[in-house]
């Protein structure tokens, strides 16, 4: 009797493990499936001001899931050509087509770098989208200086960094503090010369662009974004985040740089 006991409870065991097994399983998030369209594709990613490659951190992941190949640029933020050569051999390291994408002041850096043959798409991130012969300071000619302006701090090399408060109201401000803090204290120099360097060829004019809005943008008017996003043709996207959508918005981000890759040939 005391045999037969043991042998219904070892049972009884068994079955609810293996009842257990799909729940334990359920209970995994789902991964995204690998796209086929997407794998020998390269994604480009360039940081903008006061940032480095880092700042693309949550998106990277969500990228390389789906197949795509991803390099960040590391730019000196010295001047726009040297962003944009930096740009440029990155680009030539790619094998097969490549989406470039830019936040902020890379919007810049790509309408320069991107008229090689292996760029078929541009993102631009809450950034700068000029036409050819213009700089940030013909952009935005006439219009009311940004609340942050008076909280840059220019070096005796002239390279200029923001404030922690500006950091933490304008530039970050839906982030969690830490995390607003940590982007204050790893903030990269950008050289003041580079409001007034103008782009010699707008790559946007033969590459069917993208552009990721900010509705809660403090660095660059979400307004003139979509001005700059009409001028240029691109696809737009708007997104509940600050200046920084892709820390803040990472799957959105992801998901047009995802559709301009699959569109990409």
């Amino acid at each position: 009797m005391l045999r037969l006991l043991r042998n219904s409870l070892a049972f009884a065991g068994l079955l609810g493990g293996l009842f257990a097994l799909p729940a334990a399983h359920a209970a995994q998030p789902a991964q995204p499936a690998i796209s086929p369209d997407l794998q020998g594709k390269n994604v480009v990613l360039v940081h903008g001001a006061f940032a480095d490659g880092s700042s693309w951190d949550k998106v990277i992941p969500l990228l390389e899931a789906r197949g795509l190949h991803v390099v960040a640029v590391q730019n000196p933020l010295s001047s726009l050509a040297d962003d944009a050569a930096a740009t440029k051999r990155v680009i030539e390291q790619q094998k097969g087509p490549v989406v470039l994408v830019g936040h902020s002041w890379a919007g810049m850096v790509i309408s320069e770098a991107g008229n090689d043959d292996k760029v078929k798409a541009l993102v631009y991130v809450a950034a700068f989208a000029p036409d050819e012969g213009q700089s940030i300071s013909d952009i935005t000619k006439g219009l009311p200086p940004p609340v942050w302006a008076n909280a840059l701090r220019k070096d005796s090399a002239g390279y200029l960094t923001l404030s922690t408060e500006a950091v933490l109201d304008d530039f970050a401000q839906d982030l969690p503090v830490a995390q607003r803090r940590l982007i204050a204290a790893t903030q990269a120099p950008w050289f003041s010369g580079c409001i007034d360097q103008k782009v010699d060829q707008a790559a946007w004019r033969d590459r069917p662009s993208y552009f990721v809005i900010p509705s809660h943008d403090r660095m660059i008017d979400p307004q003139l974004q979509a001005k700059m996003a009409e001028h240029i043709g691109a696809k737009v996207t708007h997104v509940n985040a600050s200046h920084v959508a892709m820390v803040g918005q990472p799957q959105q981000v992801a998901d047009v740089i995802i559709e301009a890759a699959r569109k990409a040939q």
